[in-house]
């Protein structure tokens, strides 16, 4: 599998020359500061590329092209943002980076509600604490209908949460939650967050399905003929929030997906963390069902907690995942299909130093670091013995 890195561009704490450290070889960017639903600058992409090319690597793969909200709620006049998309597309592809990573998640991108969950060996990872979420749903956000979306016993516990809870501890949380996370594509006040759930009152799992068969009818053919792929990664966490459908959270949802174009385009990004946090997703039969149509992997573990729709970030090699066994999987899916697979350490716990300075939330140099040497080893193991 080819190693590589997230990075977000010259303003990355993490530069590119310390990146080349790890190891790694390949890149994984994106033109971050170019607004949702715009045109990126093929001098700009050059650019980019050209700069990355210079330390010694390559870009690998766009994470990602942002899909534009009117895109998913079918907005009238969405197809225009659709073929700003594809535009994007070629002229990315005109410049050697042809895996693209999307995803399809309304509103929000991935979503946690602590940033530095204490560990008992003092590092710090991100957590999803589903009452703290169902508290900032209910009595932050003061959702229309939120109630319906919860049971008698998710309802008394997170009153009970919001009741110990002190103004800081809900600024923080609010923050957190809509102020957007590292990669996401928008970020909120309450009143825009509000707004933009309305815009999904009438869309539900199908319509929203339907909605994304019309925006890959639009970009598959383009993808097609520049020899791009497209890896949608899954929602993260892996279930409907706010009210709002989500459809790349299971099994049978990425089958699904796998059903709509036999176009050898249309393609997942495998994200262990995301589809780990549902008990009932098998990663290593899903690896194995979907092998030839994973054209990108985000490798990270996640540990489910007494409630299973709670979880945090582990290391690399544990939580609730076999994770040597979904690398086995993909390296037999690279041998079968002589296709190098880009793979990238995803997350990582604030560990040493990391501890001292600023890094984005999530992507630490030194966790990320150990997790890609586990994960190197697991993979060096593996193709020593032939597994």
């Amino acid at each position: 599998m080819l190693e590589s890195w997230r990075w977000f561009g010259p303003k990355d704490p993490i530069p590119l020359a310390h990146i080349r450290q790890t190891g790694a070889k390949g890149i994984v960017t994106a033109l971050h500061e170019v607004p949702n639903g715009q045109d990126w600058p093929e001098e700009a992409i050059k650019a980019r590329r050209e700069l990355i090319e210079a330390a010694g690597l390559r870009w690998v793969v766009t994470e990602s092209i942002p899909v534009h909200e009117d895109i998913k709620t079918g907005a009238p006049g969405w197809e225009r943002y659709a073929q700003i998309w594809a535009e994007n597309l070629r002229r990315l592809a005109r410049q050697g980076i042809r895996n693209i990573c999307y995803n399809f998640m309304p509103v929000l991108d991935w979503t946690r509600t602590d940033l530095n969950y204490a560990l008992p060996d003092g590092a710090l990872a991100l957590r999803f604490d589903f009452t703290a979420y169902a508290a900032f749903d209910l009595f932050v956000l003061q959702r229309d209908g939120a109630q319906d979306s919860y049971t008698a016993q998710d309802l008394a516990a997170a009153e009970d949460w919001y009741a110990k809870a002190d103004q800081p501890m809900l600024d923080k949380l609010t923050r957190t939650i809509i102020a957007g996370l590292p990669g996401s594509e928008e970020s909120y006040t309450l009143d825009t967050f509000r707004a933009c759930l309305a815009a999904y009152d009438d869309r539900d799992h199908a319509s929203l399905r339907q909605q994304l068969a019309a925006f890959l009818e639009i970009v598959l053919p383009v993808a097609e003929a520049e020899g791009a792929k497209l890896s949608i990664h899954p929602d993260d966490p892996p279930m409907d929030l706010f009210g709002l459908p989500r459809i790349v959270s299971t099994q049978a949802d990425l089958e699904a997906i796998n059903a709509i174009s036999a176009s050898p385009a249309l393609g997942f990004t495998l994200c262990t963390g995301s589809l780990g946090a549902r008990s009932e997703n098998d990663l290593v039969a899903i690896a194995r069902r979907l092998g030839p149509r994973i054209h990108f992997a985000h490798l990270r573990a996640v540990k489910r907690e007494d409630d299973p729709r709670s979880f945090h970030e582990d290391m690399h090699l544990a939580g609730d995942l076999d994770m040597i066994g979904v690398v086995r999987e993909l390296m037999r899916v690279e041998r079968e299909t002589g296709v190098e697979i880009p793979m990238r350490p995803d997350h990582g716990h604030r560990i040493l130093s990391d501890l001292e300075r600023h890094s984005v939330p999530g992507y630490p140099a030194i966790g990320r670091l150990r997790g890609l040497a586990e994960l190197r080893g697991v993979m060096h193991t593996l193709s020593a013995v032939g597994i």
